[in-house]
């Protein structure tokens, strides 16, 4: 029974990474962690249904563009014209702390 168990876990295993393979990951893409799409959660910039949506549709196109420089400023521009000034202020300063973050690593 411990040998079906271990077969099983394994095989959930082998499936689950051949599923995900690089998606979503612009920092192997890039080669540079600095160039990844700022993660900001956006439940703390307190967004309305429809400004969740669009950034939802903003983050999912950078990422179909294959995260590289014109697909980051193209985001954040998006950002930019979605969110109101007070919460893009607040997204541009969460995203400039986890990059200094992420470059002091």
């Amino acid at each position: 029974m411990t040998k079906l168990i271990a077969l099983i876990t394994a095989g959930l295993f082998a499936a689950a990474t051949m599923f995900a393979g690089e998606h979503g990951n612009c920092t192997k893409q890039v080669g540079h962690e600095t160039k990844m799409a700022c993660e900001v959660s956006l439940a703390s910039l307190s967004l309305t249904p429809d400004q969740k949506t669009k950034m939802d549709a903003a983050i999912e196109e950078h990422h179909k563009a294959g995260c590289n420089e014109a697909s980051e400023a193209k985001y954040m521009e998006s950002a930019k014209s979605i969110l109101t000034p007070e919460q893009y202020a607040k997204f541009e300063a969460q995203c400039k702390k986890g990059e200094k973050g992420k470059t002091q690593t």
